[in-house]
């Protein structure tokens, strides 16, 4: 599953990123980093494992009331990389600078390591990461989250699941399957749905599919939502979207759904613009 590709007229300034080896967290001569000026930081370790880093764009003149967005890729849980969420991180800050910015890597599922729930507990160590130094950073402890794909599922799934302390204030999914337990899936013939169902391992059960649906996670606690989905996509059937659109509706909570009739997996172009404009709309008023 490739990631949507933002066009270049949105790509207005892209920064180099930077990197200072003397001011990190564990440098007991750095108490804070200046919150007066930018900084960028890549391949932050949150783990042990090579998968578990992420990048760090904090802005200028930021506070502790500053709210972080936190990226999350595609690529069917077994590939892909936080790379393909620069054109979102470059957008991001062009377009909404006072934000901090996460874009991570996670451990990739195998067939030793099925995504649930090794991914999940990624992006809590990652939000646990963010918590431990938010007086370091100048961040707050609010949260967004933009996913693509399978990072659009994980991002839900977690925010619907496991933001047990309520830090999530809103989450975009684009393309992201939300029930593995829709007819679509499990009574399907074509190999490309199946494999979405096969990269959770050799006949899950039902309960464990539905344990890692956000749409059987979902509760009228939820976040502020905000889905994007091609009616005409291989891998994402569109009833992944409308169903988990019905569910926020009958629980009450605030979303706004788009389905573009006509698009796939990727799309780009006027459709691509509304979703950009429409997500930017989305995080300035919940995030």
């Amino acid at each position: 599953m490739k990631p949507l590709k933002l066009i270049v007229i949105f790509l207005l300034s892209i920064s180099t990123l930077t990197s200072c080896s003397s001011d990190n967290p564990n440098n007991p001569e750095i108490e804070v980093l200046n919150p007066l000026e930018v900084y960028e930081e890549v391949n932050i370790s949150y783990g042990n494992e090579n998968g578990q880093v992420f990048d760090l764009y904090l802005p200028a003149n930021r506070t502790s009331a500053t709210k972080t967005i936190i990226l999350v890729h595609g690529g069917g849980w077994t590939s892909g990389d936080k790379l393909d969420m620069n054109p979102y991180a470059a957008y991001i800050k062009d377009q909404m600078p006072g934000y901090a910015i996460v874009n991570m890597n996670y451990r990739l599922a195998d067939n030793n390591n099925p995504p649930y729930p090794m991914q999940i507990n990624d992006i809590t160590s990652v939000v646990d990461y963010l918590e431990t130094h938010e007086s370091y950073y100048t961040i707050s402890d609010d949260i967004g989250f933009v996913g693509v794909s399978a990072g659009a599922h994980l991002s839900l799934l977690w925010s619907y699941g496991f933001d047990t302390n309520h830090k999530v204030n809103m989450v975009c999914s684009v393309v992201g399957p939300t029930n593995f337990t829709d007819p679509a899936y499990l009574n399907n013939t074509d190999p490309l749905l199946q494999d979405i169902i096969d990269a959770f391992g050799v006949d899950p059960s039902i309960a464990f599919l539905e344990e890692a649906s956000p749409y059987h996670r979902v509760t009228a606690s939820a976040p502020p939502t905000i889905l994007f989905y091609g009616g005409q996509d291989p891998l994402i059937p569109t009833t992944q979207g409308t169903a988990m659109r019905d569910k926020l509706e009958e629980l009450n909570v605030t979303h706004e759904f788009t389905l573009y009739p006509t698009e796939g997996h990727v799309w780009l172009g006027l459709n691509l613009l509304d979703t950009t404009l429409k997500l930017k709309a989305f995080i300035e008023t919940h995030l």
